[in-house]
């Protein structure tokens, strides 16, 4: 009996987490998000950002290789889903990706790599209530708002055209959250998922000081916009072709798949708009399906479209440039500016002095400024389709700072009397220190990082040297001098 109990037991803890293809309220959502994290909590982190009108939680489902806590050189990646909550499809195919990512991690090299080199955020329901009120019905707007009635993709504050006065000008609750969130994880590349069609929209959103003009509105990296877009686009089956053939728009034609936001229709307060300018993020909308709230029995194929699609564009993530941005000793320079050439968009280092700039193929000039260092730029990088790894170290711009210690070498004078000898230190610009053991022979000097020769003297005699001691940033090395290394 209590070995039948045991293999129960066995089969209850190890039992797979399934999710099938179906509708999932707001509670079955919460149970599938839970699961996956009970499932693998050693790749997931289940985490809250706020609450929405009607106190529901918008999880976050967070999937990393050390999930919980930013990795130094990793980039944040984030899918924001049903932010209108009559367009569910979003809402479905980010869970079946959630668990997608857990089960195929240890299997499927593709998924493996892309976890253990990315922090991944999925936020499946930024507006919950409204999800709560739709129903089926592929082009309805019952839902679509929050439970103020506010769209929440017209919710953002605007910096092309911001707006004055009306209706929902000031940012909602699931907004505010979303702000927030915005602002305290470095994320690099993001999407925000809606349906009505099938189109990679990207910003701008509309004309400065003309909110209402549909004409192209180029931001300062459309090439990298056109780049990341296309990326979605030509991985799913159908897209690229820019043939959505829905029943609302059924004359619409995206050239590759792709539009422009104030091309295809001018919005304010978009979120992929207030991502660009407000953070390093850069954002775009994925239009899924043409239907925005299909029968379930719909939903498969909708997965097995948009799976390639989205795995494609998280890898996305991983163009350009990164480094890390440090001083002299080799600590990281958090909010350090990185700007490149001819373009207006800056971004900036993170707490660790990590930063990542998206850019598509070509020669770059990179300037690097912070405050109180000089700055430092970097001529002719040439970026190709692999990221490009490019380190910045960072000097004070004060002369009073230049030879702060960050590094020390220390060892023992193995002789008798130790205390009678002098360690001298001599640094490649021939600064020369002096310092003295103690009884039982220690020393240790604290230095800049550098090449140094050591020498031991007693009296005017060297007794001991020691050449090419190479100090790195922060480290310690240990030098000791034995009577078998005496010079005669």
């Amino acid at each position: 009996m209590l070995y039948l109990v045991i293999i129960i037991a066995f089969i209850a803890k190890t039992q797979a987490v399934i999710i099938k293809h179906e509708h999932h309220n707001y509670q079955a959502m919460t149970n599938v998000l839970k699961a996956i994290h009970k499932q693998w909590p050693h790749i997931t982190n289940l985490y809250t950002i706020g609450k929405s009108i009607e106190n529901r939680e918008l999880w976050v489902l967070e999937i990393s290789d050390n999930p919980g806590r930013h990795e130094k050189g990793e980039p944040e990646f984030k899918y924001v889903g049903n932010m209108h909550g009559n367009e569910v499809v979003s809402r479905e195919i980010l869970l079946h990706l959630a668990y997608y990512l857990c089960s195929q991690y240890d299997s499927n090299y593709e998924v493996g790599n892309l976890v253990d080199s990315t922090r991944i955020h999925i936020l499946p329901s930024m507006n919950p209530d409204g999800r709560e009120g739709s129903k089926v019905d592929c082009n309805g707007i019952v839902g679509r708002s929050n439970k103020n009635g506010c769209d929440l993709n017209r919710n953002f504050p605007d910096l092309l055209n911001p707006r004055i006065s009306g209706k929902c000008t000031k940012p909602e609750k699931e907004t505010k959250a979303v702000m927030k969130w915005i602002s305290s994880i470095p994320f690099v590349l993001s999407a925000g998922l809606h349906s009505g069609t099938t189109v990679v929209n990207y910003p701008y959103d509309s004309i400065k000081g003309k909110p209402t003009i549909n004409k192209y509105s180029k931001s300062p990296d459309d090439d990298v916009f056109r780049q990341v877009s296309k990326a979605y686009a030509y991985a799913h089956p159908t897209m690229h072709k820019g043939r959505p053939n829905c029943t609302s728009w059924p004359a619409n034609y995206f050239k590759d798949g792709i539009t422009n936001g104030a091309q295809w229709y001018a919005i304010q307060g978009g979120m992929q708009d207030y991502n660009y300018f407000t953070s390093n993020c850069f954002d775009v909308t994925v239009e899924l399906s043409c239907c925005k709230f299909p029968m379930a029995s719909k939903l498969q194929k909708e997965w097995k479209d948009q799976k390639p699609a989205l795995i494609a564009y998280m890898k996305q993530v991983h163009k350009g440039i990164k480094g890390v941005i440090t001083d002299r000793c080799g600590s990281g320079i958090a909010g350090a500016e990185i700007r490149v050439n001819k373009r207006e968009k800056s971004i900036f280092s993170a707490k660790f002095g990590d930063y990542w700039r998206l850019l598509v193929k070509g020669e770059y000039t990179i300037q690097i400024s912070a405050k109180g260092y000089k700055n430092a730029r970097r001529k002719s990088v040439q970026v190709s389709e692999q990221v490009k790894i490019v380190n910045f170290i960072l000097y004070k711009s004060t002369a009073d700072n230049t030879y702060s210690p960050c590094g020390t070498i220390s060892g023992h004078v193995n002789i008798a009397q130790p205390e009678s000898v002098e360690v001298i230190c001599v640094a490649s610009d021939n600064r020369k220190f002096t310092t003295y053991p103690n009884s039982i022979g220690f020393y240790i000097y604290s230095v800049v990082p550098g090449n140094y020769v050591l020498w031991v003297k007693s009296g005017n005699a060297v007794i001991f040297e020691k050449q090419n001691v190479a100090v790195l940033p922060g480290q310690s090395y240990d030098v000791s001098f034995t009577s078998a290394k005496r010079l005669n």
